[in-house]
């Protein structure tokens, strides 16, 4: 699903090339904020493993949450910065009976802060077509058993985020997209108490399909 996002961006090129010539449509421009939800997948890297049973380990989920941005036009195109905050439903389902397992593959994703910016062409003057990249932090929330103690702690994950959209012009202050986001976490921050922060390497994919609607100011 990662190739999804340069596919999108490909295309892009070639249909919003005749928009070249035209001036942005105001509609995309200014500061905007949003609502945005859809499917979440948070699994294993390729160079990692985990405890979930059976060959499917990914977790799904259902992403909720907001956003916010501005858009300025730049030589026919629109170049924008923009935040979000977005948690998810997923959970790890897993059988094992060991006394002593505490596992990174029996965890629920909890919330996700994402910066970045975006860039896009108009494919018609109602249409944006758009690819996306910036920082991700998100938290992984793991339950699991130490002997006789219950345990429920964060890991906090940091990486970056891609991705590709569109766009759709609504009235004059109204939007309406669709988007597709992959992003990699490759270190964690692990709390063991208030003051003691543990950080190692991971390697986590995380892919998301969304919509969202929202009004511009």
């Amino acid at each position: 699903m990662r190739y999804v996002a340069l596919g999108l961006l490909a295309g892009s090129t070639a249909f919003a090339a005749p928009a070249m010539a035209q001036d942005v449509n105001p509609n995309f421009t200014g500061p905007r904020v949003g609502v945005v939800a859809g499917y979440d997948a948070v699994r294993p890297g390729s160079s990692e493993d985990s405890d979930i049973d059976g060959d499917d380990q990914t977790v799904d989920g259902f992403l909720y949450g907001v956003d916010v941005g501005y858009d300025f036009a730049v030589s026919g195109a629109v170049v924008g910065v923009e935040a979000e905050l977005t948690d998810s439903t997923g959970k790890t389902k897993t059988n094992t009976s060991d006394p002593e397992y505490f596992g990174y593959g029996r965890v629920a994703p909890g919330r996700d802060i994402y910066v970045g910016l975006r860039a896009g062409l108009l494919a018609t003057p109602q249409t944006l077509v758009y690819a996306k990249a910036g920082y991700t932090n998100a938290k992984l929330n793991v339950q699991g058993v130490n002997g006789d103690v219950d345990l429920d702690r964060n890991y906090e994950l940091d990486g970056y985020r891609v991705g590709a959209g569109v766009e759709q012009s609504i009235g004059t202050n109204t939007y309406a997209k669709l988007e597709y986001r992959y992003s990699n976490y490759s270190s964690a921050d692990f709390r063991f108490d208030g003051n003691t922060t543990d950080s190692f390497d991971v390697d986590t994919d995380r892919h998301q399909v969304l919509v969202g609607v929202g009004m511009r100011f």
